[in-house]
């Protein structure tokens, strides 16, 4: 590290919307960190894979829960639900949706980059 970095969500370098959904990124420290507000009604499969083109979301996720709570269903049939405080580790292959009424927010630091982004 060459110097200290402070960068802020208020000001993301990078916002990409996508159907009830938002995905705000930073770029600090050469990597790219990503906060998305999943709105009630959000899914993964009907929200961003008619973005991504895949069967389900390829993107491992490093990621913590701030509100909401997001159910996860990993291909394999795993199911959980990630809730406030949580944090979780996703591979590649799941879909995922906003249970209840309240949005989901979550801070990804990995797999981020290309989520939802337009080709």
């Amino acid at each position: 590290m060459k110097k200290a970095e402070l960068k802020s969500f208020g000001k993301p370098d990078e916002v990409r919307e996508f159907p009830k959904g938002r995905l705000e990124l930073v770029r600090i420290g050469g990597a790219t960190v990503g906060r998305c507000v999943f709105e009630p009604g959000w899914r993964w499969a009907t929200s961003v894979q008619p973005i991504a083109k895949t069967k389900s979301c390829e993107a491992p996720h490093f990621q913590y829960h701030v509100s909401g709570v997001l159910r996860i269903r990993m291909d394999d049939g795993t199911e959980f639900d990630c809730k406030p405080g949580d944090v979780s580790l996703l591979p590649s292959g799941h879909d995922a949706w906003v249970v209840g009424n309240e949005a989901a927010v979550v801070v990804d630091f990995q797999g981020m980059i290309d989520y939802a982004k337009s080709l």
